[in-house]
């Protein structure tokens, strides 16, 4: 895979030459990549953006791209930059074509240029509100990629993954005011567009600035907590976990089953707002969305801030049936769509309750679906005495020490952590919006596609 990605990137670093790509099938089928392909960008970095990102998705309706070709120090310089309205972002910059994830001076110089190009625009036009913005806030929601040649290259540390030249920054700070400044002035709609974007970063900045820092357990905090939260009483974050669970029925088992310093509990009524298709003020206004975002702490969308999060795991616990799984992928869109960091540092985790208990005699065990019902009794049990089967309805039947010790207790229990590979992103995306979008027409062509690989559903 880094071979086949590193052969891509080359061929946008030199535009307009054709790198093809062969790999033993054997081994393509193994990474999941092509055994053939033929990598050509004619218009180098800006191509390769275009290629990555969809316009619809972006500040910018045209990408600010452009080359400087080599001077007399032998140094050439080519970006290609917009925003994102969505979660992707990335800053690919390469020195030499050496990929430096680490940034480094032509990063700073980037983002520098930038800043300056935008503060100059915005003193022109009378905006005072843009003197607040800085480096990390033009930086923040960056599409782009960047690539220079230089002599002597210096690379800073044992990988050498960050460009050091210092001489670099003030080099690319300079080409980009100068021609970003050219380009904000031919482009006086985009140029507002982007300077509102900017300013909006830079206000929810300020507003976390101004929040006054109190402790996770702070009185006032407390006061602010939703009432049907059930807290931990540990006051660090290490360790602490907080459950929510589908109605009160089955929160009051949870918060008999509980261990009271380090699991909290939150019941919530009903199925929650599905935000794939909900407006900004629905979301805010919504009842459960309010108790889960105070319980979290974090805030969430552009107001979230991690730092903030009172729990080290969020765990969703939901009957081990169709409705559960529903309520549970309800959850887990809220999460991708408005906290998406959480999802990222592998915070949001699945509990696993059973859905069967199955006894013979003394001897009793717990199942979590069909098959492995079936695979218990044919290992565990003798088929030539009763053997009693009983279906949970919901978490609400359990007795709390069954759900301690089946889906709760630490040792015992299994935990499912949600997780989306990089590289599969933008699939996970397009997946949920087919199927928790307001587009019915997506999801029944889904239930088409998918319907002969299942003989029985339970719905």
């Amino acid at each position: 895979i880094r071979l086949y990605n590193f052969s891509r990137s080359k061929s946008y670093l030199f535009a307009g030459v054709e790198i093809r790509w062969s790999c033993d099938k054997e081994i393509s089928d193994k990474f999941n990549i092509p055994s053939k392909d033929k990598f050509k960008f004619s218009n180098g970095l800006m191509d390769f953006i275009n290629d990555e990102v969809d316009k619809s998705s972006c500040v910018l309706n045209e990408i600010f791209s452009g080359k400087k070709e080599k001077d007399k120090n032998n140094i050439s310089f080519e970006w290609a930059i917009n925003w994102s309205l969505g979660t992707k972002t990335f800053l690919n910059s390469y020195c030499n074509t050496v990929p430096t994830p680490q940034g480094g001076t032509h990063e700073i110089g980037l983002k520098g240029g930038i800043l300056k190009a935008l503060k100059s625009h915005a003193q022109r036009t009378g905006n005072k509100m843009a003197s607040k913005i800085n480096s990390d806030d033009v930086g923040r929601n960056i599409i782009g990629a960047i690539s220079i040649f230089i002599p002597e290259p210096k690379f800073q540390g044992q990988t050498k993954d960050k460009l050091s030249n210092k001489s670099v920054q003030k080099y690319v700070e300079n080409i980009i005011k100068d021609r970003f400044e050219h380009w904000l002035s031919n482009s006086p709609q985009q140029a507002d567009n982007l300077l509102s974007y900017i300013i909006e970063i830079t206000e929810t900045r300020l507003r976390r600035k101004e929040e006054k820092e109190t402790t996770r357990k702070n009185a006032i905090r407390k006061l602010r907590l939703p009432g049907k939260l059930a807290d931990c009483s540990e006051n660090s974050k290490e360790g602490t976990e907080i459950f929510i669970v589908e109605g009160d029925s089955a929160g009051g088992s949870a918060k008999q089953a509980r261990d009271r310093i380090y699991q909290a509990i939150l019941p919530l009524r009903g199925k929650i707002l599905n935000v794939a298709n909900a407006s900004k003020s629905k979301i805010k206004d919504n009842q459960q969305i309010s108790d889960l975002v105070q319980a979290l702490g974090c805030g969430y969308g552009d107001l979230f801030n991690e730092e903030n999060l009172r729990y080290e795991k969020i765990i969703i616990m939901t009957d081990a049936d169709v409705d559960g799984a529903h309520i549970a992928s309800l959850l887990i869109t809220f999460f991708h769509e408005e906290m998406p960091e959480i999802i990222k540092k592998g915070k949001l985790y699945l509990a696993v309750p059973p859905l069967y208990r199955i006894s013979q005699g003394k001897k009793i065990m717990y199942a979590r679906d069909d098959s492995h019902r079936e695979i218990l009794i044919k290992e565990n049990f003798n088929k030539d005495k009763k053997i009693e089967i009983n279906r949970f309805k919901g978490l609400g039947e359990m007795m709390p020490a069954q759900l301690k010790e089946t889906t709760m207790l630490l040792g015992k229990r299994t935990l499912l952590r949600v997780v989306i590979p990089l590289k599969e992103e933008r699939k996970a995306k397009e997946t949920i919006m087919k199927l928790m979008g307001n587009k019915p027409e997506l999801r029944f062509e889904f239930i088409r596609e998918k319907a002969n690989l299942y003989d029985n559903l339970d719905i």
